[in-house]
């Protein structure tokens, strides 16, 4: 996947197409977009300006690298109207000019809008670099990805060429991505209805579906509520990596690697952009020697794509009161903690589905734990819990270690081996909880607004569909100049809507307690199957829900044995994080002072147990006072710092492009 952002400095010999566009339509697409490249015939290159020369020293060859990416910058072009650019790529160097034209062939490279046609407006007015699109979307997951490729697949259908951009704050496409997941290929089957054929990463159906009430020692096997017949068992960041490409294919221009910090608007409120943040910025806050000023990414329309608790989608939604306007209750989260093994032969069974609710969580803690048999001897297993617990002492990663010495799920476990660790926090509100999804400019889509159905435990196709459904809707507005509000009317009329309201009372129902719970949920799903005449509420916000210490006692958790269960390190480094040290934290305090007035002595310093990646410690300061430690480079990107700390005192904002975890079968 190719990771680039192409910088061009705003010139007139840039509005010249003659020479190097003829050149670039004649030669650049034979060549620098084909796998083959560079040619190893040059006979053809006598008339072409000398710096295409392979003899000339500017000339692009291929560069080996670690992992296929190269981590280099450009060297300075002979022209002044041109100049490299730093890029990751995937075996090659090219050039802005060069890559203005080059076409998706098949090997990892991006189909642009030519540079030098006018198409792309560049600016260097401000102290910023600016990049113009039609539509910009922020965010390379299933939602942000289906919504590119349906708008492209639009302007096929309409004979119309519409720029669509996509910027990830991931190493790559993929690399943040990490869910359950039993898909339900429902969105895929509109969206991409030859999946099969074109080798979709999606070959392990459901074989068969156990739903387990767990006790300390026992599993008791009860009714499965899920009907998985006809869905799959998958890896997520396996499908988005599939689906970059299928965008790829389309014209999408997607760019991993770039973390979008911030919402540009116009003189009149409304959203016109967002910009990437500086890279090679050192703790202090001085510029380091590879320093990178941001990049503006302009778009007519904004689409965000975040995942859940999307940090520009929460300013969003904050700055134009959009749950107010949709009469959303808040949204409330879970803590999915997930291992992925290769277990024994014999143990193996493709397709088996497993659910459990009960032990280890205590009985007013919702949640439960989860085991699909993947392909390749590859199991995925996890435990999600709620993040309105009560209790302060509760630490969901340790909960997580005790649940694999069950005695139902030790055995499979045992001779295996973990192959990677991640965790990610997940929307609950479902139907009560989601806002008004469109403001001027653009439109927030999949799990930034939350469309996670809970009782089905899927959220993957309501994600891409709502995706598809904004990009319909924006499509038009290009168009025929139609407004944005068209998506929520859509969306409303769709199946996600009749989906999301039939399973409204599932989550709040357990706000009881796990027993009254398991008995509305039953009543809703057997007699009254969603047409239930009323529709709960959810309690406090997951914050509010936190209670003193004084009504708990501690729980002393068993240390890990390295065999089923391990310590925090060990699993981060299953994780693939990875941050440049030297940056500025991007979790940051609004107020120091909290985590030690308030935070420890009310609470006894929760981050430091519902963060799963050891990102919180409070260490002694030297004077028998403890201090709160942040070791932002752990961070997993999962967001329940900022969802969980008891006053809201944790801002979590986007790290240097390319940190966090790096994730390939999650």
């Amino acid at each position: 996947m190719l990771r680039l952002l192409s910088i061009s400095s705003k010139s007139n010999s840039l509005r010249k197409p003659n020479l190097v566009s003829s050149y670039i339509s004649t030669n650049l697409r034979t060549h620098v977009c084909d796998s083959t490249f560079p040619p190893q015939s040059t006979s053809h290159y006598s008339s072409d300006p000398p710096w295409c020369s392979p003899n000339h020293s500017n000339f692009i060859h291929p560069t080996k690298t670690l992992n296929g990416y190269c981590f280099s910058q450009r060297l300075e072009r002979n022209l002044s109207s041109f100049r490299y650019v730093k890029i990751f790529s995937p075996g090659y160097l090219l050039n802005s000019a060069e890559l203005g034209s080059c076409e998706r062939n098949g090997g990892g490279f991006l189909r642009g809008q030519a540079f030098l046609g006018g198409l792309r407006s560049y600016s260097n007015e401000s102290d910023r670099e600016s990049m113009e699109y039609d539509v910009v979307i922020v965010g390379a997951g299933p939602a942000g990805l289906s919504a590119a490729i349906r708008l492209k697949q639009m302007c096929l259908e309409k004979g119309v060429d519409f720029s669509v951009c996509v910027v990830e704050k991931g190493a790559e496409v993929g690399a943040h991505i990490i869910s359950g997941n039993v898909f339900e290929p429902r969105a895929l089957d509109e969206l991409l209805p030859q999946w099969k054929q074109e080798e979709a990463p999606i070959s392990v159906p459901v074989s068969s579906d156990k739903f387990w009430f767990l006790t300390k020692n026992h599993a008791i096997s009860l009714p499965s509520p899920f009907h998985n017949k006809g869905n799959y068992v998958i890896s997520l960041s396996q499908l988005v990596r599939w689906m970059g490409m299928k965008a790829e294919e389309l014209g999408v221009e997607i760019y991993p690697g770039f973390a979008v910090s911030e919402i540009l608007y116009d003189a009149h409120d409304k959203v016109t952009g967002v910009a990437t943040n500086d890279m090679g910025v050192s703790k202090d806050g001085s510029k380091k020697e590879n320093f990178q000023r941001g990049v503006e990414l302009k778009g007519r329309i904004m689409l965000l794509a975040e995942g859940c608790r999307g940090s520009l989608s929460e300013k969003i939604m904050k700055k134009y009161n959009l749950r107010e306007k949709g009469h959303a209750q808040h949204q409330t989260y879970a803590l999915g903690i997930k291992e992925v093994w290769e277990i024994e032969e014999g143990k193996h069974s493709p397709g088996t589905v497993l659910h459990t609710l009960g032990w280890p969580l205590d009985q007013k803690t919702y949640g439960g734990s989860f085991l699909y048999h993947l392909k390749d001897r590859q199991i995925a297993i996890g435990l999600v819990v709620a993040l309105n617990y009560h209790n302060p002492f509760l630490n969901p990663y340790e909960e997580f270690q005790k649940l694999k010495h069950h005695p139902a799920i030790k055995p499979v476990l045992e001779g295996g081996s973990v192959l990677q660790y991640g965790a990610r926090t997940l929307n609950e509100g479902g139907y009560q909880s989601i806002p008004y999804p469109v403001f001027p400019g653009g439109a927030i889509i999949g799990c930034s607004a939350g469309f996670l159905n809970v009782p089905k435990i899927k959220g993957t196709h309501t994600a891409m569909k709502s995706g598809m459904l904004a990009a319909e809707a924006a499509f038009d507005v290009l168009l025929e100049g139609s407004n944005m509000e068209t998506y929520w009317d859509t969306l409303q009329k769709s199946w996600i809507w009749e989906e999301l309201y039939r399973a409204r009372n599932y989550r709040p129902a357990f706000e009881y307690g796990l027993i009254p719970g398991l008995a509305i949920s039953g009543l809703e799903h057997y007699i009254l199957k969603g047409r239930s005449p009323f529709t709960l509420k959810h309690g406090k916000p997951d914050h509010e829900a936190t209670k003193v210490v004084r009504s708990y006692s501690p729980i002393q958790y068993p240390k890990p044995d390295g065999a089923l269960s391990f310590d925090v390190p060990t699993s981060l480094h299953r994780s693939n994080t990875n941050h440049e040290h030297d940056q500025p934290a991007h979790l940051r305090l609004k107020d120091s002072k909290i985590p030690e007035l308030v935070n420890l002595p009310d609470y006894a310093g929760p981050e430091s147990r519902y963060c799963p990646a050891r990102v919180y410690e409070y260490i002694p300061d030297g004077k028998s006072q403890l201090k709160l430690q942040i070791n932002a480079q752990n961070c997993l990107h999962c967001k329940a710092c900022d969802i969980k700390d008891p006053k809201q005192n944790i801002e979590w904002t986007v790290p240097e492009g390319g940190g966090g975890p790096g994730y390939s079968v999650m």
